[in-house]
């Protein structure tokens, strides 16, 4: 019997391969790279690398008359990988490299610094008039680090929706006098206020999110902001809404907070925008899962 160390090595890398995908699912830090809709996905790549490491494991010893018998002495063919020693290196570091990478960097969460790299967030622009705001509403009270609320781990983000759910939730939107932008409608609901922001002046909202801050805002403004994820980090898209209180400059940026607030109309650059007048704050932790998805509707059961 031959023992082969390509094949070893191969054997090795798929299974660690197998090990990383089946990591990511039982921590759960999958839906830090990819929209949770392509979990069944990534269940079929670990089940694959699995096969491939029995299939691979059952060639690193072979005979080495089976190895010979096709092959008489005139025989002057090659046996095995006819590539050079440089492409072998270089196609297993090719595809070492993700695995380094996956165990020994811890994922991150995006923040405001790759907001800042894409540009502006709110409309096109370098001066802001902001709407006078009203003093009688601008109470904000002391920022609390920690509530019991929040110490819960927040519902698996679900972006599928029926139809008549998704229709449903919209006509709530226009309804109710508090909004509420849950994770699992935030995209849908702000698309919707974004575009028509007078049709919700006077309303009521509450939202978490992470602060970031564009230039020429004023020091008592901040953007109260989410990460959209289509498909995966790279295709990340920040959104957010506009907030004004008196202590807005005290926070730091990709602080994670809860606002409560008025919805109100601004102008940056002659377009109008929604701006949030808060009367009550928070700081709170990251959720486990700090993104959102694009709303998914099922058009049957």
């Amino acid at each position: 019997m031959r023992f082969y160390i390509q094949q070893f090595i191969r054997t090795i890398m798929m299974a660690v391969f197998a090990v990383f995908f089946l990591r990511l699912h039982v921590t759960g830090e999958l839906a830090r790279y990819v929209n949770p809709k392509y979990d069944g996905m990534s269940q079929l790549a670990a089940v694959i690398f699995v096969f491939l490491t029995f299939i691979q494991f059952s060639r690193i010893w072979k005979s080495k008359k089976d190895n010979q018998a096709h092959c008489s002495k005139e025989c002057s063919h090659h046996h095995g990988d006819d590539h050079s020693f440089l492409k072998k290196v270089i196609s297993y570091v090719i595809l070492i490299f993700p695995l380094l990478t996956g165990f020994s960097l811890p994922p991150q969460t995006l923040n405001s610094s790759l907001a800042e790299n894409k540009g502006t967030l709110l409309s096109e622009g370098q001066s802001l008039d902001i709407v006078q705001e009203s003093d009688d509403h601008q109470y904000f009270p002391a920022v609390e680090n920690t509530d019991k609320n929040h110490n819960e781990k927040p519902l698996p983000n679900n972006n599928y929706l029926q139809e008549e759910a998704y229709q449903k939730k919209m006509k709530t939107l226009e309804d109710v006098h508090s909004i509420d932008m849950n994770e699992d409608i935030f995209s849908s609901y702000y698309e919707v206020i974004r575009a028509s922001p007078r049709d919700f002046v006077g309303k009521n909202i509450t939202l978490q999110g992470f602060i970031y801050r564009e230039e020429g805002l004023h020091s008592n403004q901040l953007v109260i902001s989410r990460f959209l994820i289509t498909h995966c980090i790279a295709d990340a898209s920040v959104i957010g809404l506009l907030t004004e209180f008196e202590q807005a400059s005290s926070y730091e940026k990709d602080t994670w907070m809860e606002i409560e607030g008025t919805l109100d109309v601004t102008t940056h650059n002659g377009a109008e925008l929604p701006i949030i007048k808060a009367k009550r704050g928070r700081v709170i932790k990251e959720p486990s899962n700090p993104y959102i998805y694009p709303v998914l509707r099922k058009m049957t059961d």
